[in-house]
């Protein structure tokens, strides 16, 4: 152990180290909407994961906290966004603000979702299940209809608080 190494039992204590640790595992970004009758709604998230093939599942996890927390669990129909290194300023846009779409391309999408314009897939999801987890629900997606658009971009990363890219290090194993 070096001397920068910190043990601990998670509580509520130290939240703040376990967040800390959490932020080494870096993760896409991704951006999801929702069609409310206030009007299209947004939020960042990097708690997106692949689930199943057969059926095709998805889940990410808006915090309970949010004001648009429950605007997400409600919602019959959502579309995540995989954003590529240049939709930075988009992710910090909707990390703070989920209802202006003002100078953002975007359309209603095959199942009434907002659509973001020039992301690196979109996964067209009815919302499956939703599960309360602590501080966070999980919301479950079935995914109805996709859109990889094989941009030739890196994706955004975030990766211990920071946002960045992917830079390889070494060739593929054989």
């Amino acid at each position: 152990m070096t001397r920068d190494t910190v043990e601990f039992a998670p509580d509520g204590e130290n939240t703040r180290a376990l967040r800390d640790a959490f932020g080494c595992f870096g993760t896409g970004v991704t951006v999801i909407t929702v069609k409310t009758p206030q009007g299209p709604l947004a939020m960042t998230a990097n708690s997106f994961s692949s689930i199943s093939l057969h059926p095709p599942l998805v889940l990410w996890s808006p915090a309970r906290s949010s004001k648009r927390h429950d605007a997400f669990v409600m919602a019959g129909q959502f579309c995540i966004h995989v954003l590529s290194q240049r939709q930075l300023p988009l992710a910090k846009h909707f990390a703070s603000n989920g209802s202006e779409f003002d100078g953002f391309q975007w359309e209603e999408g095959p199942f009434g979702a907002p659509t973001l314009q020039g992301c690196l897939a979109e996964f067209h999801c009815d919302t499956h299940a939703v599960h309360p987890a602590g501080d966070h629900s999980l919301v479950l997606g079935l995914v109805r209809h996709v859109r990889n658009h094989n941009l030739c971009e890196d994706g955004l990363i975030f990766d211990k608080g920071r946002f960045g890219s992917f830079v390889q290090t070494c060739e593929n194993p054989q």
